[in-house]
């Protein structure tokens, strides 16, 4: 198993002190994990300890989830993005592949179209096109609309459930919850509402970067046809499915993905 270091990177003035994790051994081109709706990092704890050294990654946590600083606002994906590249200057990642994690895709290719010269690929793995046409999540907007603190624990409960086809560990499930639960309810609140107003359709034109689609066939959330969508806006794209794995593969299959993401630095370098 691979050592998991913690660090905190200080993004300069105006901007959040956000943790990340870092595994592998530097050399290759650096994979940059991009986490999802108010997962940290340890989203990606299944990843990280199986780093291989032939890969080098770090795991940014996100302003507002996790340990991460919690400014009042500033929850647009563009914003996420923003602060991806001002993470890549503070510990001087001048090119990575981008990693993007559900919606955590979405600002992985909002920084993948706006500055291909820092992105060396891109992998989306159970990124949605959009979520504005999602029963899922209009439904949890309704739920989070008028969110107060402290949040439910139960509301993080039902969140995180059924999102993977293998059933998961309860430890593991009930750090997700805790993790989640770190958030202050405008966070919850107002990421999801710029996940739903912001035109997500639109963050996948101009992206020119190799990009690579994992996508597992039991997706509670995404359709195939999604990812069609995503595989006609992006000219040099793929799809890899993952039979019988849900949401979630990089929980539920996490040496497969790490294959996949070898193979691709691999080609990429």
């Amino acid at each position: 198993m691979a050592a998991v270091a913690v660090h905190s990177a200080a993004l300069g003035e105006g901007r959040p002190t956000l943790p990340y994790a870092e595994a592998g051994r530097p050399g290759s081109t650096p994979l940059l994990l991009v986490h999802g709706y108010l997962d940290s990092w340890w989203t990606f704890e299944p990843l990280l300890r199986r780093m291989p050294p032939g890969l080098h990654a770090y795991a940014p946590t996100q302003r507002g989830h996790g340990d991460a600083g919690k400014p009042p606002d500033g929850y647009l994906p563009e914003d996420f993005a923003d602060d991806l590249l001002a993470f890549m200057d503070g510990v001087g990642i001048e090119r990575a592949v981008l990693v993007g994690g559900s919606s955590g895709g979405v600002q992985a290719r909002i920084v993948a179209g706006r500055r291909p010269d820092r992105v060396a690929g891109l992998v989306l793995l159970g990124v949605p096109a959009t979520l504005a046409d999602k029963p899922r999540a209009a439904e949890f907007w309704e739920a989070v609309r008028e969110l107060r603190d402290p949040v439910d624990p139960a509301l993080a409960a039902a969140l995180s459930e059924g999102l993977t086809e293998t059933p998961m560990g309860r430890g593991f499930l009930q750090t997700v919850v805790d993790e989640m639960l770190k958030a202050p309810a405008h966070v919850w609140r107002e990421t999801l509402r710029g996940l739903l107003e912001t035109d997500l359709r639109a963050t996948l034109s101009g992206i020119l970067v190799p990009t690579l689609l994992v996508w597992g066939e039991r997706d509670p959330i995404l359709t195939r046809e999604e990812q069609q969508t995503i595989l006609d806006a992006i000219p040099d794209s793929r799809l890899v499915v993952y039979e019988g794995v849900g949401h979630l593969a990089y929980w539920e299959t996490p040496d497969r993905v790490l294959r996949d993401l070898a193979t691709f630095v691999t080609d990429r370098t």
